[in-house]
C-alpha cells in the first residue's frame, strides 16, 4: 500500500464521496479503510491522526489530510484541476462553495426526524437559489470556468445527480445543466465511476446512519 492514497471513513457517501468523486477524475488509484466501531476511531485519535478529531482524513503525499474542502483543494491544485489564475480559483471555490451547501443538506437527511419537510426546502432551494446560477453560467461554456474541467465541474455532476435521486425531472426546467450532465458523465472516468462494482458509493442506508451514530456516540434524533 505503500505510495498509495488511503482515505479513511465511513463505508458510505457523506464528505468523502466528493473526494472519491475527485480522485477517480484525476486518474488516482485509492484504497479505503473503514470505520466500523469506536475503537478504531479512537485509535485514529490516539495516533494523533485527526487534527479537529474529525473524519474523512486522507493519507496522500506523506500527510494526513483533514477537512474536506481542504482535501479537495489540494486534490484540485495537484491534478490541475482548480484553474490557471487568482480570479478562475476564487471563482471555482464560490461555486464548489455553493454545491457543497446543497449536498450537505441532502447528507443530513437520513439523520432527520421529518425527512419529508426537509426535503420540501432542498427542493425548493435547490430550484430557487442554486441551480439558476449554474444554469446561467453554462449559457455556453462547455465548463463552468476558464474553458477547462475543474473541481467545481467535478462536484457539480455529482450533485446533479444526488438531486434527481431525491426528486426526479428537476433539472427539466434547466437545460443547459441538463446537457452538462451528460456531457461530464461520457468523460471516461466518470462514466467508469457510475458503473456498478466502481468505488462509488449507493445512497445511505440504515446500516450507515447506525455506525455512525455508534462510532461518534450520537444520540438521536438530533437537535
Amino acid at each position: 500500500m505503500a505510495g498509495r492514497v488511503v482515505l479513511h471513513y465511513f463505508n458510505g457517501r457523506g464528505k468523502m464521496e466528493s473526494i472519491r468523486w475527485l480522485l477517480t477524475v484525476a486518474g488516482v488509484e485509492f484504497d479505503e479503510m473503514y470505520l466500523t466501531t469506536r475503537d478504531q476511531y479512537e485509535k485514529l485519535l490516539s495516533d494523533g491522526a485527526l487534527m479537529f478529531q474529525q473524519v474523512p482524513m486522507v493519507e496522500i503525499d506523506g500527510m494526513k489530510l483533514v477537512q474536506t474542502k481542504a482535501i479537495l483543494n489540494y486534490i484540485a491544485e495537484k491534478y490541475n484541476l482548480h484553474g490557471t489564475n487568482p480570479k478562475d480559483r476564487v471563482t471555482i471555490n464560490m461555486y464548489c462553495e455553493g454545491v457543497m451547501d446543497l449536498m450537505e443538506m441532502i447528507m443530513m437527511l437520513p439523520f432527520s426526524t421529518d425527512p419529508k419537510e426537509k426535503l420540501d426546502t432542498i427542493q425548493t432551494k435547490a430550484k430557487e437559489r442554486y441551480l439558476p446560477v449554474f444554469e446561467k453560467a453554462l449559457t455556453g461554456p462547455i465548463y463552468l470556468v476558464g474553458g477547462k474541467l475543474s473541481c467545481a465541474d467535478v462536484q457539480l455532476v455529482e450533485c446533479t445527480l444526488m438531486l434527481e435521486e431525491k426528486f426526479p425531472g428537476i433539472l427539466a426546467d434547466f437545460p443547459n445543466l441538463k446537457s452538462f450532465q451528460g456531457r461530464m458523465t461520457l468523460l471516461p472516468a466518470i462514466s467508469r465511476f457510475l458503473q456498478p462494482g466502481s468505488k462509488r458509493k449507493p445512497q445511505p442506508d440504515e446500516t450507515y446512519v447506525k455506525t455512525i451514530m455508534e462510532v461518534f456516540k450520537i444520540q438521536f434524533p438530533l437537535k
